[in-house]
């Protein structure tokens, strides 16, 4: 019974370690997957200089006309170009049930935004009329904020805003954003500039021949990124961040797991000492020995491995939020499950096991007969 006991001891040790290393990796990769998801391969944004996001950028009306008269631009089924001017900024908003206030994006959006956009359907209500002091608000945005849902009103700009729509943009970062015209979100917040100036390529290796002219010229203080690649830049902090503090939580709790498994191992050999030396006697090289313990260390590896990753799946049920440090705004994703994330947990729990397994098997392996069986 001791023995089964430190055995099950021991497999969840190693289980609950790499449930916390797959929980880290899925949390990484679910921001990055909410970022990096929220942008289009086709879609170029357009930001000043030197800016890290839209909420710290300047884009000057005279500068965005420029941009706009473009060639690479798209144009659309109605034969105009496919661009938005858009505004972006910040808001406090209190949370329901907590009233715990919030930064929130706030983003001005003009006609062509939603089409630029292929995430982004409304789900709930009607899209904002222009010229209108009425606005969309993301799904996430909705269920966590006050005054945000279908129907009500928000009070920020010294203006009070309906919210006639509800937008769901499925794991993208649109869905912690709330929407509405740009010409009056400019008014109410006093600002004369654009945040960012976003479009569709007509053909997508024109990138390069785009960026080099617009980041050339010297009327122009702007600099073009890809849409994945400005918001993957966006998620490198923050990943950066939660890759540190994961792995230093693993490697803090791995070594309790190869020290348990190695005591539990360094049991076994004590408590086998008789077969040992009866499976020397019979014939049995030490490599044999040596193998028959390791492998009964990696299986201790293995089912502590899958236990940590079968929970660890359950995560994917829960959302969380976190402020984004680029924006300094709420964000709200989903941890993610991978099949590299799978075999990246596997591999590490093969390794724990193999770590506190090697010292005990190589000792049972360089037991002799006469020892073995005089212990016996």
């Amino acid at each position: 019974m001791a023995r089964r006991m430190t055995t099950v001891l021991t497999a969840s040790g190693m289980a609950l370690v790499v449930f916390v290393f797959a929980a880290t990796l899925m949390l990484t990769d679910g921001l990055q997957k909410t970022l990096v998801a929220t942008g289009s391969s086709d879609n170029v944004i357009v930001i000043r200089k030197g800016s890290q996001s839209e909420v710290q950028s300047g884009v000057e009306r005279l500068q965005a006309n420029i941009v706009e008269i473009q060639p690479e631009i798209a144009t659309g089924s109605d034969s105009r170009r496919l661009l938005a001017k858009e505004l972006v900024v910040l808001i406090n908003l209190p949370k329901r049930g907590s009233n715990k206030p919030a930064n929130v994006v706030i983003r001005g959006t003009g006609t062509a935004s939603l089409t630029l956009r292929h995430q982004v359907r409304l789900i709930e209500g009607r899209m904002p009329r222009p010229g209108s002091a009425e606005i969309m608000a993301g799904a996430s945005i909705a269920r966590r904020f006050k005054g945000a849902g279908i129907g009500e009103h928000l009070r920020f700009g010294m203006r009070d805003w309906t919210v006639v729509g509800i937008f769901d943009a499925g794991t993208t970062g649109f869905n912690s954003e709330i929407w509405g015209d740009v010409d009056q979100l400019m008014q109410a917040f006093r600002r004369p500039v654009y945040s960012s100036v976003l479009f569709r390529l007509a053909d997508s290796d024109s990138f390069e021949k785009f960026k080099e002219r617009i980041e050339s010229d010297p009327r122009l203080t702007l600099e073009a990124k890809r849409e994945p690649r400005y918001y993957l830049d966006q998620s490198e902090a923050m990943s950066k961040f939660l890759g540190i503090l994961g792995m230093t939580l693993t490697v803090i709790f791995s070594l309790g797991a190869i020290i348990g498994a190695m005591i539990t191992m360094y049991a076994t050999v004590a408590n086998r000492v008789a077969e040992i030396g009866t499976l020397r006697a019979l014939g049995f090289q030490r490599s044999s020995i040596l193998a028959a313990f390791l492998s009964e260390a990696l299986l201790l590896g293995l089912i502590g491995g899958l236990a940590g990753v079968f929970c660890a799946s359950f995560m994917q049920l829960i959302t969380i939020s976190t402020m984004n440090w680029q924006t300094f705004s709420e964000l709200a994703f989903s941890f993610r499950l991978t099949a590299a994330t799978i075999l990246k947990s596997i591999g590490f729990s093969l390794l724990m096991g193999l770590a506190g397994g090697l010292v005990p098997a190589v000792r049972a392996g360089q037991m002799s007969i006469v020892d073995a069986l005089r212990e016996s």
